[in-house]
């Protein structure tokens, strides 16, 4: 342990030594609170009642540095370099399976095509008991994940319990290199309209697109769908590279501006691009952020395309890894991105926080007005506004339950082991009797969950006896709680809608895989019917991007 500290303070005098390039007037502060620091912690790890843990203390520490930074800005240890790297290139050692947790079970939720997990038969479905012989209720889900991950070439064993196996059963894998495709699928919705799924901004995801829109065209596709929903960003230089496909060379697609000059970088188009003219939607929700905001936003600063959907996450800022000793490394936040017309789409002001510490989203009073091509009007500091805003209806507390504890994913298992077969995804659907099958078998099984409303009775009720008038509105109160009871019991009936399409989705994956859900998803989704609605009405595209 003495050991330890002695190399603690060894990297923090070195620290101390590499401040002196800072300018004068800071470096005494700095070597100042380093040193103190340093002290400290020797104190705390001399005469702490417990031994105390040097990497999880000084981790701590690290962290909660950072994070009095901004949510980006994070330190890698040695052992978290390679799920970085995982996450810069969309590559990784493994058998090509997805796990999640359903419960204390952990249950196979994908397997991608072409990769030993679907070639050596594992399922969809199929509960993950032992890893290698080590039982995985003994290991957390970053052990488990660690386990199942690897060098490639390597073997892994898994020992898995499955519908209509008696006995558990075990498979072997070799790992393989396992590629994350930026663009899990593309295709046409119709015999005009093409469409692509973009979920990750890694190596490669530009050439991707560019293939994609490449193909739709030889399809015969005269409109294109971008979907970008959920797509939490990644390289800058791919959300670039993606822009340059429907954008002229030469044309700039984002500014980064920093603290430090060479931060300030203006990235343009590099190559000639696919085509110019073919109409173009970009889907965008909530959960779009950063280089999914850029590709967005550029688009709509050149009125190249329409958005639709809810506005985006509110991401500008712009991270770069940087090495540091022992293998670790530190992603900072070293600059902002600001779209052609100047705005920049960062919704959280980090470098104001309140009192409390808690950050607040920019005032509108203080977001600016700037002006696409053709001199529509848009607005920095919230995220990027959709030209046709689609609000998602957030799901029922019921729907979402039945997500939660897997009863959704379980049923769709057993639908699988008693249908050899059902119909291409696009047309799949339960029948209304299929559905009251799942509703009975729901029944069965042990569902409980709150509802909004009874969520904002108990607090009224917690209220009125703080207000001593519980007594004289109990009659009121327990007809409501009665009627919300009765209510419940029809929920599987009542949100059908949204419980349906999700089960459907969740069936169509045992037989069709990744692609199988996108495809099934097409008859619900109002944001790509609109889409596709609005690029066939030549008047309304034309109308929005206010060409002549």
């Amino acid at each position: 342990m003495k050991k330890k500290v002695v190399g603690l303070c060894v990297v923090l005098s070195g620290l101390i030594s590499l401040s002196l390039t800072l300018p004068a007037e800071r470096y005494f502060e700095i070597a100042k609170n380093l040193e103190i620091f340093a002290s400290v912690f020797k104190e705390v790890n001399n005469l702490y009642v417990d031994e105390l843990n040097p990497n999880k203390t000084i981790r701590i520490g690290i962290d909660a540095m950072l994070g009095s930074l901004d949510p980006y800005t994070n330190f890698i240890s040695e052992d978290q370099v390679e799920n970085f790297r995982t996450q810069n290139t969309g590559q990784y050692g493994g058998i090509g399976a997805v796990t999640r947790m359903i419960g204390n079970r952990t249950v196979v939720s994908m397997v991608y095509e072409e990769y030993p997990a679907f070639k050596n038969g594992l399922k969809i479905g199929d509960e993950v008991l032992k890893m290698n012989g080590i039982d995985l209720s003994r290991l957390s889900i970053e052990e488990a994940n660690q386990l199942m991950r690897g060098q490639v070439g390597t073997a892994v064993k898994l020992t898995v319990k499955r519908i209509g196996q008696q006995d558990p059963i075990e498979i072997e894998f070799k790992r393989e290199k396992i590629k994350i495709s930026n663009v899990p699928y593309f295709g046409m919705i119709a015999s005009d309209m093409g469409y692509i799924q973009l979920t990750e901004f890694t190596v490669d995801a530009g050439k991707e697109v560019k293939n994609a829109v490449v193909s739709l065209k030889e399809k015969g596709a005269k409109f294109i769908i971008l979907d970008l929903r959920g797509n939490p960003g990644g390289l800058l230089h791919e959300a670039v590279n993606i822009c340059n496909i429907f954008l002229p060379k030469g044309k700039k697609v984002v500014d980064t501006k920093g603290k430090v000059p060479e931060n300030n970088i203006t990235y343009q188009t590099l190559n000639n691009p696919v085509d110019l003219e073919i109409p173009l939607a970009v889907i965008i929700n909530r959960g779009s952020a950063s280089a999914s905001e850029i590709v967005a936003g550029t688009l709509q600063d050149y009125d190249r395309a329409i958005v639709v959907g809810e506005k985006s996450y509110g991401k500008g800022l712009v991270q770069i890894p940087r090495p540091l000793s022992y293998n670790a490394q530190v992603k900072i936040t070293t600059a902002k991105y600001y779209t052609p017309t100047g705005r920049c789409i960062q919704v959280l002001d980090y470098s104001h926080r309140r009192d409390d510490g808690s950050v607040g989203s920019i005032p509108d009073s203080l977001k600016k007005e700037f002006k696409t091509t053709r001199g529509r009007k848009v607005y920095d500091g919230g995220g990027i506004d959709p030209d046709i805003n689609i609000e998602s209806l957030e799901p029922s507390m019921i729907t979402q339950t039945l997500f939660r504890e897997g009863l959704l994913f379980d049923y769709a298992t057993q639908y699988a082991y008693a249908h050899p077969s059902i119909s291409d995804p696009k047309s799949f659907q339960l029948s209304d009797q299929e559905y009251q099958q799942f509703v009975a078998w729901v029944k069965t099984k042990s569902v409980t969950y709150t509802t909004s409303l009874e969520i904002e009775l108990n607090d009224l009720i917690a209220l009125s006896k703080k207000e001593r008038s519980y007594t004289d509105l109990k009659p009121e109160i327990d007809i409501i709680k009665t009627r919300l009871e009765e209510g419940r019991k029809n929920d599987l009936i009542n949100f059908k809608d949204q419980i349906k399409p999700i089960l459907e989705e969740d069936i169509v994956a045992r037989y069709y895989f990744e692609k199988g859900i996108v495809e099934s998803r097409f008859k619900s989704d109002n944001e790509v019917k609109k889409a596709s609605e609005v690029l066939r009405n030549s008047p309304e595209y034309n109308k929005i991007l206010q060409i002549e």
